[in-house]
């Protein structure tokens, strides 16, 4: 159950970017705030079950490596097999971003709550 919340957002993700758009509601916020905002959440939902199990800094590299790497191939997915999506390399760089902060949040919260309970 603990993965739970990973898998869903892993599994939203794939369905949200192999939607043919014209099958999308049109979005008024910028695109690659989403993607950012998407990205920071699985990078989050990823990271706070692994950490659990394995708490190590090569954990969250890990997970900033195989969260990005996911984007790319969600990128790669919509340009070879969506007809109306294309992959960009702003989006994938956006992915990464949204990761990067995601990380970087868990990563404060933890040492947050450490120094605390010192």
């Amino acid at each position: 159950m603990v993965y739970l919340p990973a898998v869903l957002v892993t599994a939203g993700i794939a369905m949200l970017s192999l939607t043919e758009s014209s099958h999308m509601p049109s979005v008024s916020v910028n695109d690659k705030l989403i993607h950012g905002l998407m990205y920071g959440v699985l990078a989050v939902t990823w990271l706070i079950p692994l950490l659990r199990t394995c708490p190590h800094v090569r954990t969250y590299l890990y997970v900033c490596v195989g969260a990005t790497m996911y984007g790319a191939l969600m990128e790669t997915l919509q340009r070879f097999c969506t007809l109306t999506r294309s992959g960009e390399m702003a989006d994938l760089l956006a992915d990464f971003i949204g990761v990067a902060i995601g990380i970087g949040i868990v990563a404060l919260l933890k040492w947050l709550n450490s120094s605390m309970t010192k």
